[in-house]
């Protein structure tokens, strides 16, 4: 799982909620425009949506060995 955060936030590690990856997500998800996704917004995101994300990662992490194949 925190090999996938830290991929998926390559440039933007120091601010991820700059990265484009992360605002599209975020907009796909909840429907907040990507302009509009701000650190604080980023962060009230994770945490409202903190037990969907982590259902997320641990999905990630269960797909991770089909895409060896």
């Amino acid at each position: 799982m925190l090999r996938f955060l830290w991929v998926a936030s390559r440039g933007y590690r120091l601010k991820p909620w700059d990265s484009p990856y992360w605002r599209w997500r975020i907009e796909t998800y909840s429907g907040i425009p990507a302009e509009s996704v701000t650190r604080e917004i980023f962060f009230r995101f994770l945490w409202q949506e903190r037990s969907s994300f982590w259902h997320y990662l641990r999905w990630v992490r269960r797909m991770r060995p089909l895409l060896r194949n």
